[in-house]
C-alpha cells in the first residue's frame, strides 16, 4: 500500500488549502482513511476519517473548518483546510486501513490506521 499526500503549501491566515492523497496498492474494497497532522515538538494529532459509507468524523479542532472526502474511483482523499489558523501550521499525513469497522464518532487514532503516508508541510502565517 502507498499513500502520496500532495498540496501542501504556505498560506496567510485565514486562507484555504485542499491537500489531496493518492493510494495505490491496495484495493479499498471496504477501506476506511483519514488525516493527521504532527506539529514541531507535538504528538500526531488525529483531525477527520471517512468510512466505507460515506460517514465523516472530525477532531474538535478543525470541526467546521476542515472537509474530508474522496473520489472512489480515483482512490484519492481530500482535505478541504478553511480558515486556517498559524496553530494549523504541521506535516499533515494521510493514513488507512483496509476492513469494515462500524464508523466511530470521535477523533481518530494513530492505531486506527495501519498505512501511512510521507506527509506534506502546510504553514500558516499571521
Amino acid at each position: 500500500v502507498q499513500l502520496v499526500e500532495s498540496g501542501g503549501d504556505s498560506v496567510q491566515s485565514g486562507g484555504s488549502l485542499r491537500l489531496s492523497c493518492v493510494a495505490s496498492g491496495y484495493a479499498c474494497s471496504n477501506c476506511y482513511m483519514g488525516w493527521f497532522r504532527q506539529a514541531p515538538g507535538k504528538e500526531r494529532e488525529g483531525l477527520a476519517a471517512i468510512f466505507s459509507d460515506g460517514t465523516t468524523t472530525y477532531a474538535d479542532s478543525v470541526k467546521g473548518r476542515f472537509t474530508i472526502s474522496q473520489d472512489n474511483a480515483k482512490k484519492i482523499l481530500y482535505l478541504q483546510m478553511d480558515s486556517l489558523k498559524p496553530e494549523d501550521t504541521a506535516v499533515y499525513y494521510c493514513a488507512t486501513r483496509e476492513g469494515y469497522t462500524t464508523p466511530w464518532h470521535r477523533a481518530p487514532r494513530i492505531n486506527d490506521f495501519d498505512f501511512w503516508g510521507q506527509g506534506t508541510q502546510v504553514t500558516v502565517s499571521s
